[in-house]
């Protein structure tokens, strides 16, 4: 459990607020317009999008689930705190606010590198923990980092590759490309069909625990997926996943790749785990023995695995985008590092 109360208290207040926003009570007015702004900076945040991540954001910071969290954990006062550098990606609303909550709650300080299309929802949600707790915690840059004394960045292969070059020598946790897999077994139910579609759509599927590749029993009927992905057909309306939509089906055509499509959504045959927008990879498998022994030789590549099988850390259909609070990305428990350091 932490020693720092405010810091405690703070965070529950900070889910309260988010659970019960409606967009439409004065003391929400801060927030609807650092909504406004984060969508003009990024086509990709839809109001749809962001109010789905306040939203679930909000029901996991309730008080009983951040207590539970923390009780695994025995978080020190401190008298020094580290310079924590923080580098987030901008995929998708609010990614990188479990590293700063983590922080927060650690009593270490951060500086932080905001995605150049996500700059105005988490200094939103920072300031309003620093206002109600009364303490500064949080320096935001665009600057490159001077003083600092360990390091969490999230990006890219190539941009990890970098960032391992330049902070290296640091106390470090450095992320890379990850993906969302699911396992099926053939007697999933229509209400878990349409779950999956929501863990490969929700965020226009460009979270890293978006499903992006699915194994499927032999002679799966391919249709199913289709009858998952439905609801989410006016997503073609979106200019920006339109155009991928189009390319990436051109780029298929072209190439003379086989594939399946419904007029929003491709599904490609391919053992790569991951896929372009607007598509889904799937192959099939035999034996789930060998294939949960794959996963786990393969598990560097995966963020996680929706399965009713039984298969190590699966979690059911629909929750790839409400992780626990202790699930932490890529498996390194943040909130151990920092307070090691």
């Amino acid at each position: 459990m932490t020693s720092n109360l405010k810091h405690l208290e703070a965070l529950i207040k900070l889910g309260d607020y988010l659970r019960h926003f409606n967009g439409e009570e004065k003391k929400y007015q801060p927030l609807i317009e650092a909504i406004a702004k984060a969508k003009i900076a990024n086509s990709w945040f839809t109001q749809e999008t962001v109010h789905k991540a306040i939203k679930d954001w909000g029901n996991a910071l309730i008080e009983n689930r951040i207590v539970q969290w923390l009780n695994a954990y025995t978080i020190t006062s401190k008298t020094r705190p580290k310079q924590v550098a923080i580098i987030l990606a901008g995929n998708i609303p609010m990614v990188g606010f479990h590293d700063l909550i983590c922080v927060w709650l650690s009593g270490h300080h951060a500086i932080v590198k905001c995605a150049s299309k996500d700059t105005y929802l988490l200094p939103f949600m920072t300031q309003f923990l620093e206002q109600e707790s009364g303490e500064t915690c949080f320096q935001y840059t665009t600057e490159p980092f001077k003083k600092f004394d360990a390091v969490i960045a999230t990006g890219s292969n190539n941009s990890g590759r970098y960032f391992e070059h330049y902070f290296g020598t640091y106390p470090h946790i450095i992320r890379k490309n990850r993906n969302g897999v699911a396992v099926l077994e053939g007697t999933e139910s229509k209400e878990d069909f349409l779950n999956l579609g929501n863990d490969i759509m929700q965020y226009f599927g460009l979270g890293c625990r978006n499903v992006s590749k699915v194994y499927l029993p032999e002679s799966f009927d391919l249709d199913l997926l289709f009858g998952g992905l439905y609801p989410h057909a006016e997503v073609i309306q979106h200019a920006k996943y339109a155009n991928n939509y189009d390319y990436n089906k051109a780029v298929f055509l072209m190439s003379e790749f086989d594939f399946l499509e419904n007029g929003f959504f491709m599904l490609k045959k391919d053992p790569s785990f991951s896929a372009p927008i607007a598509c889904l990879h799937y192959e099939y498998y035999q034996n789930i023995e060998d294939l949960t022994k794959e996963l786990q030789e393969k598990s560097e590549q995966i963020q996680c695995i929706v399965s009713n099988r039984s298969i190590p850390n699966a979690i059911p259909f629909g929750k790839a985008q409400q992780p626990e609070l202790n699930d932490y990305a890529d498996g390194i428990d943040t909130l151990a590092f920092l307070e090691s350091l």
